[in-house]
């Protein structure tokens, strides 16, 4: 499945997504409740079929006014629900809790409720009018910087923190070309000090580290919004500049990634990184593993390979790479951080750090079947 998005203008009828965010917010709040009471009162744990059934008696006894919204909007919100739960019984995630309101930032659409044609989306809504419900079609301007492929299978509409709307459209993702066969092979090592990413060819590979170049600006903002009385209009415009902020810096830590592993598609077919302890490091050097986002860059690289056909391999976590020589494999006990440049006592060979522990990921990594 592909996934584009698309920018929803300012509009004046944008506050309707809004209300309806924040009505759907309160479908998701009752039904974890709900749970947690038949959990209390000793009763099994109810299914998507079972909260389905239980919306359906709500919406003719206790909640008419849930009539209002997208019947599928609810069921792909029961389904994330049932999702969440089935996650936390087969012990891959904790606890489903209910989100803030203004946490609650997306509804799904999968075959009604709206019509798209060129750059324009038309949702239906539904409202009490002289006695009835009836159908009240809003239609919304989006920002079409390309265009999308395929049969569209769901949309969502989302909230960002700085209060922009967006269109995400979900597509069978089947129409790609891969990237031609090069026969080259790479090991890349993650560093924190001379450089991002040493591949085992000698080149090293810089990393922008945007939230370090945008801390004087963050820490004048915050300082500002200290100086406002929570809650007024000045105080909100102050959180608006910080998320947009924010989202800057997020958007050109991942133009970055997104272009590195487009690089190394390109040049390799055979790419071996390391597997990292990055909960550990963060408790070590916490802001600057979460600016260098090294899990990010991992995730995007996966999805590039499997795109364009190339061979990732992740070295174990406790795979000996940096200690031992490339050349004649001496383990040096005697290496620390600060030890850039080393010579093996056994072979003579002079090593660049960085550059020898991405020679030995490369090697373990081809290794491994």
């Amino acid at each position: 499945m592909k996934t584009y998005k698309y920018k929803i203008g300012a509009q004046s009828n944008t506050i309707r997504i809004g209300n309806l965010l924040d009505d759907m917010w309160q479908v998701h709040a009752y039904f974890h409740k709900w749970q947690d009471q038949r959990y209390k009162a000793g009763l099994p744990y109810a299914n998507y079929a079972a909260m389905c059934k239980h919306a359906k008696d709500l919406k003719r006894t206790t909640h008419p006014h849930w009539k209002s919204l997208p019947s599928q909007a609810i069921q792909a919100e029961l389904e994330r629900i049932d999702n969440a739960y089935q996650r936390f019984f087969n012990k891959l995630g904790g606890k489903p809790h209910i989100k803030p309101r203004h946490k609650f930032k997306s509804i799904s659409l999968k075959q009604t409720g709206f019509r798209l044609t060129n750059n324009r989306i038309t949702l239906t809504f539904r409202k009490w009018d002289k006695g009835k419900w009836r159908f009240d079609k809003v239609p919304y301007t989006f920002h079409k910087h390309r265009e999308w492929h395929g049969t569209i299978s769901r949309i969502t509409i989302k909230r960002d923190t700085c209060g922009d709307y967006w269109l995400c459209i979900t597509t069978p993702n089947t129409d790609f070309k891969p990237l031609p066969t090069t026969g080259e092979s790479v090991g890349a090592d993650f560093g924190m000090k001379d450089a991002y990413l040493t591949l085992s060819t000698g080149e090293k590979i810089q990393h922008p580290q945007p939230l370090k170049h945008s801390l004087k600006e963050l820490r004048k903002l915050n300082k500002s919004l200290s100086r406002k009385v929570k809650g007024s209009n000045g105080w909100w415009r102050c959180v608006r500049t910080i998320a947009r902020l924010y989202r800057k810096i997020s958007n050109q830590r991942k133009d970055f990634h997104w272009q590195l592993a487009s690089k190394l598609c390109k040049k390799f077919d055979t790419i071996a990184i390391e597997t990292l302890n990055l909960a550990g490091m963060k408790r070590l050097w916490g802001r600057k593993v979460s600016d260098l986002a090294f899990y990010q860059f991992v995730e995007i690289l996966k999805y590039k390979c499997r795109k364009h056909k190339r061979l990732l391999k992740q070295v174990g976590q406790w795979t000996a790479t940096t200690k031992p020589c490339s050349d004649c494999g001496f383990h040096n006990e005697n290496l620390t951080l600060n030890d850039r440049q080393w010579t093996c006592r056994d072979c003579g060979s002079h090593h660049d750090r960085d550059v020898n522990a991405a020679i030995n990921i490369l090697r373990a990594g081809i290794a491994v079947t």
